[in-house]
């Protein structure tokens, strides 16, 4: 029986082991990334992995869509987010527009970025 993959082993256990916080940190960097690569592969004239790696993000952005609490107002502000990103994600793999990859990956970086700090608040909270 052949030995896994340590680095998959390692990536499996930092998932399963991962906070809900940090999953979610998880997402919005696997979203960015993919979008980087969506991004790439549009300048290389790659239609295909262009589209494989944006609707990684579509499936990231409805699941964070599909989880939020809407017992809270701020639910319906990130409703509207996730609507106007996946509405534009749609016009980028429609057209393979760059520009509009680049602005999708702007505000992810933002709400990253915000999310890292809320993480690291609540952590000092603690």
């Amino acid at each position: 029986m052949a030995l896994a993959n340590p680095y998959a082993q390692y990536h499996r256990s930092k998932i399963l082991t991962a906070s809900p916080a940090e999953l979610t940190l998880m997402l919005y960097d696997g979203a960015i990334k993919f979008c980087n690569i969506a991004i790439m592969a549009v300048e290389q004239k790659d239609i295909e992995k262009a589209h494989v790696n944006i609707v990684k993000v579509q499936r990231i952005i409805e699941e964070f869509r599909s989880t939020l609490d809407r017992r809270y107002p701020v639910a319906e502000d990130f409703d509207r987010v996730y609507v106007y990103l996946l509405e534009r994600l749609l016009q980028a793999n429609i057209k393979k527009d760059v520009e509009i990859l680049n602005e999708i990956n702007t505000h992810l970086h933002s709400m990253r970025d915000t999310w890292k700090e809320v993480m690291r608040i609540n952590k000092e909270k603690q």
